[in-house]
């Protein structure tokens, strides 16, 4: 049998292979013979990979001169089972007071859910950073450092948590450096003031008093 291919297919946890094309065989001379029945394949095993090799069954003959054929199914196939994504989910980013820094802090449990039984699971530390330090509401934060364990683990890609977002509240900065003189009564509640006055804001901000 001739005339088939097998296609590729991202990885869905079975060995389950896809045909393509119009399976047709070459008997000798006029003799009648057609293909008939419903082709099937399958990998090899479930795993990822390139160019693994696909075993075709199914395939019968049909026709007045079938009896005299032995039907050899197709072979040689080869296909390419890519990585599925699998999402991670279960956290969220706290909301936080302006520090400087694009720091975020996650919350929660992550988990992944795997096809079927699959054995995969999370590792690493997962940190998550703003987009930038400034304060602000509902500002989006990228998670990274989570990474896939387990015997199945290298079936898929990982995809870190998205759509996460946070508050960054404004930070309370005192004025230092000044101090109230003492006066005769005047009638009135005016203070002076003396010394000069500074802020000390994080790292190198930009910030003086106007």
């Amino acid at each position: 049998v001739t005339g088939v291919t097998a296609s590729n297919k991202t990885y869905d946890g079975t060995t389950v292979a896809t045909l393509s094309g119009s399976a047709t065989v070459a008997a000798f001379g006029a003799d009648a013979v057609t293909v008939s029945g419903t082709g099937s394949a399958s990998f090899a095993n479930k795993n990822v990979g390139n160019g693994k090799l696909v075993n075709v069954f199914g395939y019968t003959l049909n026709g007045a001169d079938a009896g005299n054929y032995n039907v050899v199914q197709p072979s040689g196939l080869v296909a390419t089972i890519d990585k599925a994504s699998l999402q991670l989910t279960g956290v969220s980013v706290s909301d936080k007071v302006y520090d400087g820094t694009t720091a975020a802090t996650l919350s929660g449990s992550a988990s992944v859910t795997p096809i079927g039984l699959d054995d995969v699971s999370l590792s690493g530390s997962g940190s998550a950073v703003f987009a930038d330090k400034n304060a602000g509401s509902n500002k989006s934060a990228n998670v990274s450092g989570f990474v896939l364990a387990g015997t199945d683990a290298g079936n898929y890609n990982l995809l870190q948590a998205g759509g996460l977002s946070a508050n960054i509240g404004k930070a309370d900065l005192t004025v230092a450096g000044v101090f109230a003189n003492n006066k005769v009564y005047d009638g009135t509640t005016a203070a002076t003031l003396s010394g000069t006055a500074t802020v000390t804001p994080f790292g190198s901000d930009a910030v003086t008093l106007a």
